[in-house]
């Protein structure tokens, strides 16, 4: 598969995978590796960084192999956001990861919805891309809301595919294919990735299937009855639904259309 650019990194896989939500570290250790990323998400909050042992989640990371993603998870307004971006950053030049020089910023507006605040989230972008940090910001299916983070610096706007967590998978198809218009129309190179509501393996195909760049989850892996299968199926529906897109689908039709014709026509070219 052709590599995806995000700032200054250039990626093999479009696979996005969180590192929340497991059983054990073990697990995660064996779902990452089944999924085939190269990027997995970090919430770098103190409390989200420790299992219930004090064992850290970075010591189960191997960072020759993955670049961490710094995300601001469980933040509710742009200061926190940047603060918590801020300390990420400082922790992982400490691990001299790469990924230091980027955020997923994340500004919620409620506990309930988890959806994004537009406001907040387009304040903590303006924040961040002055500090200096390639900003993959997480946003609503809202192509306004989209096109004013890119305007505000973002490097990737990531819109969601429904709620976190939700596995409700791409609820509204048009408002994403909206979101990509936007975003690409000047600039057709511009990462767009479809993050939050993930299910299963379909939802990934689909997404990839409308032209998003990449998809970001967690939960339909790390939840999944089988981890490590559902790891594995998510990579082959990323790849399956990239391949789509670039081939272009036949238009949908109201009615019929034979594969073979009713009688021999001059001409007939099999499959039309």
């Amino acid at each position: 598969m052709d590599q995806l650019t995000i700032g200054k990194f250039s990626l093999r896989s479009r696979l996005f995978v969180g590192t929340g939500k497991y059983a054990t570290y073990e697990l995660m250790q064996q779902a990452l590796d089944a999924s085939g990323c190269q990027v997995v998400t970090v919430a770098v909050r103190r409390e989200r960084l420790l299992d219930d042992r004090g064992r850290s989640l970075l010591d189960f990371l191997d960072l020759s192999k993955y670049i961490v993603l710094p995300n601001t998870a469980g933040c509710f307004t742009a200061d926190d956001a940047v603060r918590v971006a801020l300390l990420g950053r400082d922790l992982l030049e400490k691990q001299h990861n790469p990924g230091s020089a980027w955020v997923k910023l994340e500004v919620l507006a409620d506990k309930k919805t988890l959806l994004p605040d537009p406001v907040g989230s387009l304040d903590a972008t303006r924040q961040l891309v002055k500090e200096g940090f390639a900003v993959l910001v997480y946003s609503s299916d809202d192509p306004i809301a989209a096109r004013r983070l890119k305007e505000a610096g973002a490097t990737s706007v990531m819109p969601a595919g429904s709620p976190i967590g939700s596995g409700q998978g791409v609820l509204n198809p048009l408002a994403i294919s909206l979101c990509l218009e936007t975003l690409k129309e000047k600039d057709p190179a511009y990462p767009v990735i479809v993050d939050a509501g993930v299910g299963t393996a379909s939802d990934v195909a689909i997404a990839m299937e409308l032209g998003a760049d990449g998809v970001l989850l967690n939960t339909g892996i790390a939840h999944a009855k089988d981890p490590l299968a559902m790891a594995r199926a998510m990579s082959h529906a990323l790849e399956a639904g990239r391949l789509a897109a670039r081939a272009g689908r036949i238009p949908k039709k109201r009615y019929a259309s034979a594969s073979s014709p009713m009688e021999a026509t001059i001409g007939y070219i099999p499959g039309e």
